[in-house]
């Protein structure tokens, strides 16, 4: 997850982007900032989706191959 800090300092670049602009300097650590905000909210998505067990209301384990195969992949990691 990323830092209180971090989160506070993107809403800022971006609310100043709307009001007055960016400088380039901030505009790269705007750009920077959501780099490392998206790759971390897809690690986190993807650790989320290795915990899901779809069953159908019979109780039949209907989780598609693909995610079964990515959740065998990570618990050999």
């Amino acid at each position: 997850m990323l830092s209180k800090d971090k989160i506070a300092r993107i809403n800022e670049l971006a609310n100043k982007a709307k009001t007055e602009g960016l400088t380039e300097k901030e505009a790269s650590e705007q750009k920077n900032l959501r780099q490392e905000y998206l790759q971390t909210f897809r690690k986190s998505m993807t650790n989320s989706l290795h915990s899901v067990k779809i069953v159908d209301p019979e109780g039949n384990d209907v989780t598609p191959k693909k995610l079964k195969e990515s959740q065998k992949r990570n618990k050999l990691n």
